[in-house]
């Protein structure tokens, strides 16, 4: 038998969780280490802004939101073409390459502009990092285990995000805003790139694999325009799906940007600041697990509608509590009700897509998600500076309780096909 007659040692591409276990897992740590890396931000980067920079602007002081949601929303976007494209493993380390500098810029940064730039590449680095993680996991584990595959991606994300938080407010309150709580951010970015580098493997072909066995007829490519019209208004299951993502960051954004700088005011350690910061993304995290999973049972639309409804009373916590139980009630209902949400939209979005353009869709969805990081970021510094705190939190309650109102109305239940 002859060298190019001989069978090939390595077994071709198979779906599932099981057959792909130790790749899954391992991209599993790798976005811990992406959620890691903003999870400094989310209790010290406001409290900087004031203590280090002395801005009084809630607009000024939210700046750094607006070039993260920009930058990571249109990463996003550039990141699911070309995962498509050019494969998913290049797309993971060029956007940890990316990250490196992050805690390094906001360390040594001289003015407020070093932060907001720091963030620029932070947004990138999420962006490209956490779409190709997620767009990787769904092409191991196909469609039949698709929820609870982002229900553990996600969980894994915001688990990190929380016990950052909670190391960054520790060290802040023990050394200072600024350089300690950044130190971590370099062990971060350096084994979220060394693990991609030598660690990963490319999955398009599982993608390919998936997308001969797929049931639903679709077309196997669409053009980049089109995709983007699906996602973004003419499928209203997409349309619908895509609108919940960017109000579920608005308020997120708001949370992050507008609450440490809200409950610094009243007097509330930075501890306590930190920890109400840290309990958010921790059970939004760990309820993750448990989410996905049921979403693959119970369908979509449920628990997406639920979930921008509790968010909704959750955030109305912040408005009218006036001590430290009350706000964090508010944030373990906030997280809870985000748990509901996050990965069931990403597994919705996926159970419509076809997988020639699924990449695409997601990242189509993602720039519509994270834009609204920029666009809460705006409209909370503005409305806080012109109408005050409480007034800014109502608004984004009302808003988030109508996204699930639009998600009742257009979005098409359906569970994913079990191939």
């Amino acid at each position: 038998m002859t060298k190019a007659e001989a069978p090939s040692l390595r077994p071709g591409p198979q779906l599932g969780l099981q057959a792909n276990w130790g790749q899954f897992a391992l991209l599993v740590a790798i976005n811990g280490f992406v959620g890691a890396m903003v999870g400094l931000e989310r209790a010290i980067v406001p409290l900087i802004a004031a203590a280090d920079f002395g801005l009084a602007s809630k607009s000024a002081a939210l700046s750094f939101l607006i070039t993260f949601g920009i930058t990571k929303a249109l990463a996003n976007l550039m990141a699911g073409r070309l995962c498509d494209r050019l494969g998913r493993k290049p797309i993971l380390v060029i956007g940890w390459l990316i990250g490196v500098p992050v805690p390094l810029l906001i360390i040594s940064a001289p003015s407020w502009n070093w932060v907001v730039f720091a963030n620029v590449f932070l947004g990138i680095n999420q962006g490209l990092c956490w779409s190709t993680t997620v767009i990787m996991k769904m092409d191991l584990v196909g469609s039949k285990r698709r929820g609870l595959a982002m229900g553990l991606n996600e969980s894994a994300g915001y688990l990190a995000v929380s016990l950052s938080a909670l190391l960054a407010g520790y060290l802040a309150a023990t050394y200072g805003l600024r350089p300690a709580p950044f130190y971590p951010g370099v062990v971060f970015a350096l084994l979220g790139l060394l693990g991609s580098v030598f660690l990963v493997h490319d999955t398009r072909a599982h993608a390919r694999l998936e997308a001969q066995r797929v049931r639903h007829a679709a077309p196997h490519a669409l053009p980049f325009a089109e995709v983007f019209r699906l996602v973004s208004w003419k499928d209203s299951t997409l349309f619908s799906l895509s609108q919940a993502g960017m109000i579920n960051n608005l308020n997120d954004a708001m949370v992050w940007g507008l609450v440490p700088i809200i409950l610094s005011v009243t007097g509330l350690p930075l501890k306590q600041i930190g920890a109400i910061a840290a309990v958010y993304p921790g059970v939004w995290g760990v309820g993750q697990l448990a989410t996905g999973a049921l979403s693959d049972r119970w369908g979509r639309k449920g628990m997406i509608v639920a979930g921008m409804w509790v968010q909704a009373v959750a955030i109305a916590l912040f408005a009218v509590g006036r001590t430290f139980w009350p706000w964090m009630a508010g944030a373990v209902l906030l997280g809870v009700g985000t748990a509901l949400v996050y990965p069931t939209l990403l597994a919705a979005v996926s159970d419509v897509a076809h997988p020639h353009w699924r990449a695409t869709a997601v990242g189509v969805y993602r720039l519509w998600r994270d834009g609204g990081y920029a666009i809460g970021a705006a409209l909370s510094g503005a409305l806080a500076d012109m109408y005050g705190n409480a007034t800014t939190i109502w608004v984004v309650v009302a808003l988030t309780f109508l996204s699930g109102i639009v998600v009742l109305a257009g979005m098409r239940p359906r569970l994913p096909d079990q191939r």
